[in-house]
């Protein structure tokens, strides 16, 4: 018992020296990795951060894998911020170091020379700091970016522009790789949403204080007020500081910068923070977990013990970065699982062959596989998640913050599947679509402390007037008229047009001050068409158009339009010609053939209804045939005009009369009220009213000199000879007198608002068709992309839908009586059809027939002993019984009773009525009773 209980602590002392010997055994025989680093080594703040936290992170890595057979050993080198040291480094590297892997260089310049040598050895080359696009177009395999690509923020650029509806945004870049790498990018996403880059704004690396200067002056001159900053913390601090000095981060400026600048906000002196108040940033957005909360803490008192006289040192992103990318290379190299051999051996003096000669660079046995296991390295780093795909990080979420006070403000987070977002613990749906709406982003306090949104440009009180031009006209002064007084050399502009342009201009929320420049040779004559003058707008001669300027689609191409502030539409003036002559027939016009003939047909249909009514009852429609056949007609169509000489004596007759007379009434009326419309208001015709008969009788037609109605009639057709110009209202006039076969023109074609103006002078001769053409009136005219022309399209409605549009209407134009238009397609539609009454006609028709059917119903049932009692015989024969029982009379109806007493002598007794006379036996009597008829129909009874 007593060896048993001895034999225990021996037993833990021989188990904890078999662990301690199998540790040791583990650590000889771990293999040595040399890996190289390169960083500016210029006791930068930067650099020292970055620098520890590669070390923790190979530490970390080891420490948590346990025994390993692989140890990394980190071998740095300065490149001295110069693009020729670093390459100078990473060759030594690799041909004396004989480095399996290198980290860094820190900029984009320097990894662009780096990473060509990286391919040559086959040796991997990770950088955690170099951002530029540029760098993705080498496609090496052997580079690994392990930061975000500057091009993966621009669409956040363009979202949060997007979302406050700026229209034109100036990039400022510093002028190397890493500035110009992310332009292209940035502009193809800018023009995605419509927005405008009129300037790019370069500022080399080496700029001095007085050139920063220099460019903000220039850039204040200009009328764009956003303002997107990629630059390096160095020289962006010194921009901002410079803006803020002479007066660019007050209301109404716009300042967004990229992620080169915001990630090192945490680390810039407050005194820049203060000169950036109110600017956007977008920056990395790093989840705050655990593991993160922890490193923090472990890496800032391993700073502090490394560093102690450097306090309130924070950590940024690109620390992260560099840690993970430490950690990834540890696992790449620990995963490729091989000897000691397929490693280089670890070169202990590099000083024994400092050749750099190309010629002797060795090539990486281990480049490949090493390449190949961190291109398939995921894990979760401190930044995020860690993966390579092309030898890129993949994008993810950015914050979107506002400087205020001594720091940055988030106000809402950016990702490329879901846009613009407020908070990103809200749940997203699977669903929801991408957002650029500035309410998914929280408050923004704006430079100079505003809250309002900026308009994002701004007309520069320093700069020049606007040069607004104006075209000399001979013809309509009303519209614009240029005035040059020879002794003062003033020049006075007038018009329609210019007092509307001055309204619209003074209904702006702010102050513009413009001149008239008369767009004129210096002799004072027209310097060319209206095309030619919005020409001078797209070169710049003119800063907008005060002028009868009409939107066209090719114009649209080089300048931007307002809203009109017209009519719209190209129309043409005919003269009138006299149609009080009117032929034999017009009297036929104004019911249509097919009108006409439904309507006789109507009228011989219901004839014949009412004789089949009336015939057994009524002795005015029986008689011979022809009488009867007459006397239905006669009666259907004198409902027309008159009253009729024939009773009707039927229910059923007096409702279809009724309904008939109601559809005679409209109908007379309607042709009534057509024909003396025909010879009354249509007394004057336009000669013309349609512009195909003016191209297929090849007659001359005029416009207006200069205008772009000249292009509109070639393309539609019209022989260059036959289209003659005019210069004034007198000359259009005395053209169209002379008429297309003296000389003259057969239509003048212009636009709507001339023609008006035109016709208010000769309105009694000439009448206005059309549109013949579709156009949007008239309208002012500014440069492409100017940022003016929404509100100066919002101040148009403001002027057309208020009481000062009829103010300067009456003051240029009159009070005048207008032509009205013919519309061509109208000319010839004054007939009624059938399309108008076809409704009447269904009721008389439903009437009709159905009183046919009541009355047949009623015949067949009290004759109905016909069709029993003729047993045997045919149809034919019962239907002509049948016949000749309606053709006679029906002496039981009460009209033929009331004239049978109606013959009694008044004179007469009472009681003489009931005796037996001679007159008992009259002839009517005889018929009905006696006639062969009645008495074969007595025989057939008497057969049953």
């Amino acid at each position: 018992m007593e060896n048993r209980k001895l034999s225990k602590p021996v037993c833990f002392l021989i188990l904890c020296s078999s662990i301690s010997l199998v540790m040791a055994m583990g650590e000889n025989t771990s293999i040595s990795v040399n890996v190289g680093v390169i960083l500016d080594l210029d006791n930068s703040l930067n650099t020292k951060v970055w620098l520890s936290c590669i070390k923790m992170a190979i530490s970390d890595f080891y420490t948590s894998h346990g025994p390993s057979k692989t140890r990394l050993v980190l071998n740095i080198k300065d490149s001295r911020s110069e693009v020729v040291d670093a390459a100078a480094a990473a060759l030594d590297l690799i041909k004396n170091v004989q480095v399996e892997a290198i980290i860094g260089p820190k900029s984009s310049m320097q990894a662009n020379f780096v990473i060509d040598l990286g391919d040559r050895a086959q040796v991997p080359i990770i950088s955690f700091s170099a951002t530029s696009p540029s760098l993705t177009s080498l496609q090496s395999s052997y580079f690994f970016r392990a930061a975000q690509n500057d091009s993966s923020q621009v669409k956040a650029i363009s979202a949060i522009i997007k979302a406050f509806g700026w229209r034109v945004a100036i990039p400022i870049y510093v002028e190397n790789a890493y500035g110009e790498g992310v332009l292209p990018s940035l502009v193809d996403a800018l023009q995605d949403v419509r927005v405008r880059v009129p300037y790019r704004s370069a500022i080399p690396p080496t700029a001095t204080d007085d050139q920063l200067a220099q460019e903000l002056y220039k850039l204040m001159t200009m009328q764009t007020r956003v303002f997107i900053v990629h630059m390096y913390p160095s020289i962006g601090s010194r921009l901002f500081a410079k803006a803020d000095e002479i007066g660019m981060m007050k209301e109404g400026y716009v300042w967004i910068m990229t992620n080169g600048l915001t990630n090192h906000l945490s680390s810039t002196n407050a005194s820049i923070i203060n000169s950036m108040q109110g600017a956007l940033g977008l920056r990395t957005f790093v989840p705050k977990t655990e593991e993160l909360i922890d490193f923090r803490s472990r890496w800032k008192r391993q700073f502090q013990h490394e560093n102690p006289t450097i306090i309130d040192v924070e950590l940024d992103v690109f620390g992260l970065w560099a840690y993970d990318a430490a950690y990834a290379l540890a696992m790449a190299v620990e995963s490729v699982r091989t000897t000691r051999s397929l490693f280089g051996s670890h070169t202990t003096n590099a000083s024994i062959n400092s050749s750099t000669d190309l010629e002797t660079l060795r090539v990486s046995p281990s480049g490949r596989e090493l390449s190949h296991s961190l291109s398939s390295t995921r894990f979760r780093g401190l930044a995020g998640d860690f993966s390579f795909f092309n030898g890129q990080l993949q994008s993810s979420v950015f914050e979107i913050v506002n400087v205020n006070g001594d720091g940055a403000r988030g106000i809402g987070f950016w990702s490329p599947q879901y846009g613009l977002m407020k908070d990103m613990s809200k749940k997203i749906d699977a669903n929801s679509s991408y957002s650029t709406s500035k309410s998914d982003m929280g408050p923004i306090i704006w430079p100079g402390d505003s809250t309002p949104t900026p308009k994002g440009w701004e007309l520069p009180t320093n700069s020049k007037r606007l040069r607004v031009g104006v075209p000399v006209k001979v013809g309509s002064p009303e519209f614009v008229k240029v005035v040059h007084d020879p002794v003062t050399n003033r020049i006075d502009v007038t018009g329609f047009c210019i007092d509307m342009f001055n309204a619209v201009m003074e209904g702006l929320p702010y102050a513009v001050t413009y001149d008239f420049i008369p767009f004129a040779k210096p002799d004072g004559t027209s310097a060319g068409t209206y095309n030619d003058m919005v020409h001078q707008v797209f070169l710049g001669n003119f800063d907008a158009l005060a002028a009868a300027t009409t939107i066209r689609a090719n114009r649209s191409l080089y300048v931007d339009f307002t809203l009109p502030y017209t009519d719209s539409g190209v129309v043409m003036v005919v003269p009138m010609k006299d149609s009080k002559s009117r032929n034999a027939w017009i009297f036929l016009k104004p019911l249509t053939w097919d009108l006409w003939l439904t309507s006789s047909c109507s009228f011989i249909f219901i004839g014949f209804v009412i004789w089949l009514l009336e015939h057994r009852i009524n002795d005015d429609f029986r008689g011979p045939p022809s009488h009867q056949v007459g006397t239905s007609i006669w009666f259907s169509f004198s409902t027309m005009v008159f009253a009729q000489r024939e009773k009707v004596v039927s229910n059923l007759g007096r409702s279809v009369v009724i309904v008939w007379a109601f559809v005679v009434l409209i109908l007379t009326q309607s042709y009534t009220a057509s024909l003396t419309s025909l010879l009354t208001l249509k007394q004057l015709q336009p000669t013309c009213t349609d512009i195909n008969e003016l191209l297929k009788n090849k007659e001359s037609v005029g416009y207006p000199k200069g205008s772009f109605v000249r292009d509109l009639l070639i393309e539609k057709g019209f022989d260059r000879s036959r289209i003659k110009s005019y210069t004034s209202p007198y000359e259009c006039d005395q053209l169209l007198e002379y008429g297309s076969a003296k000389g003259g023109i057969a239509a003048a074609i212009d636009e709507t608002p001339n023609l008006k103006l035109f016709l208010a002078k000769y309105c009694t001769k000439y009448t206005m068709v059309g549109p013949i053409f579709k156009t949007d009136g008239f309208a002012f005219v500014f440069p492409k992309g100017s940022p003016v022309v929404p509100d100066v399209s919002r101040s148009i409605l403001n002027v057309t839908e208020g009481e000062e549009m009829k103010n300067i209407e009456n003051k240029w134009f009159g009070k005048k009586a207008t032509c009205s238009v013919t519309n061509p397609m109208l000319s010839d539609s004054s007939s009624l059809g059938v399309d108008s009454f076809w409704g009447l006609f269904l009721i008389a028709g439903f009437s009709s027939c159905l009183a046919l059917i009541l009355f047949a119903t009623s015949f067949f049932f009290r004759h109905r002993h016909i069709l029993i009692t003729i047993r045997g015989s045919s149809i034919c024969r019962k239907v002509g019984v049948l016949f000749r029982v309606f053709d006679e009379k029906d002496i039981t109806s009460h009209t033929f009773r009331n004239k049978n007493l109606g013959r009694v002598e008044p004179s007469a007794s009472p009681c003489s009525i009931c005796q037996p006379c001679p007159s008992s036996q009259d002839s009517n009597h005889t018929d009905i009773q006696e006639s062969p008829f009645f008495r074969e129909e007595r025989a057939l009874v008497g057969q049953i």
